[in-house]
């Protein structure tokens, strides 16, 4: 509906608040884990750190999957999972 007719700059904007919106709702709801995510949903938060990942060297910036998952995850990989899972 508003696609169409919407401005890309804005579109991006939503988007990208949309995504701050998901990842913040992930780094939240510790108590469900990424292989409950994938069953439900198709994807995990490792998903969302690659496609990030992805999203940045498409960008032209030198960001690895580690940089993205603590993005994703709020801190680095290792300590969510040592704490969380």
């Amino acid at each position: 509906f508003f696609f169409g007719t919407m401005d890309l700059d804005v579109q991006t904007r939503i988007e990208a608040f949309a995504f701050r919106k998901l990842v913040e709702h992930l780094q939240m709801r510790t108590d469900v884990q990424n292989i409950d995510v994938m069953n439900l949903a198709g994807f995990c938060r490792n998903c969302l750190a690659k496609w990030y990942a992805h999203g940045a060297r498409q960008n032209g910036l030198a960001m690895t999957y580690d940089d993205a998952n603590e993005v994703v995850y709020g801190m680095p990989y290792s300590k969510w999972k040592k704490e969380y899972q």
